[in-house]
This record gives C-alpha cells, structure tokens and sequence, in this order.
C-alpha cells in the first residue's frame, strides 16, 4: 500500500501578493525533477498545492517553499523603507 500525503497553503501578502508568487514560482517551475509535485497558483492569493508519497518530502518541500515565500516578502518591505 502507497500512502499520499497533501498540503495545502493559502498566502495573502495584500499589495505583495503577485510580486512574491513570480519569485517563488519561478525556482518550481525550474525544478521538474523534485520527488514532490508542487503546484502554485496566484488568484488574488497564493495558493501551493503539495503532494508525494513520502512525508519527509513534503515537510521539506513546505519548509523551502515557506522560507522563500519569507525571505521575497522581506526584501520588499525592506526596499520599501
């Protein structure tokens, strides 16, 4: 039996919104060979869709994707000041 284990994340960065999901969608889109299938998609929010089969995977790939997600809306607010 192959187990599967999802997440699902929902971001609202307000006005930083777009600029954070061309920066993180960007590093998904050239990585095709990652073990986890990522999907991000913006509608007036960001929203990650995760899945794979193994859950330490997933953790990661949460972990990573969360950091960058982080780290562009920081260097936005610290471009703003």
């Amino acid at each position: 039996m192959t187990l599967n284990f999802s997440a699902k994340i929902t971001v609202d960065a307000k006005d930083k919104t777009k600029a954070i999901y061309d920066s993180v969608n960007t590093d998904n889109e050239f990585y095709p060979e990652n073990p986890v299938t990522t999907r991000i998609k913006f509608d007036k929010k960001i929203i990650i869709t995760v899945q794979t089969a193994q859950l330490a995977h997933l953790r990661a790939n949460l972990n990573s994707t969360l950091r960058l997600i982080q780290t562009s809306y920081d260097s936005i607010e610290s471009v703003r000041s």
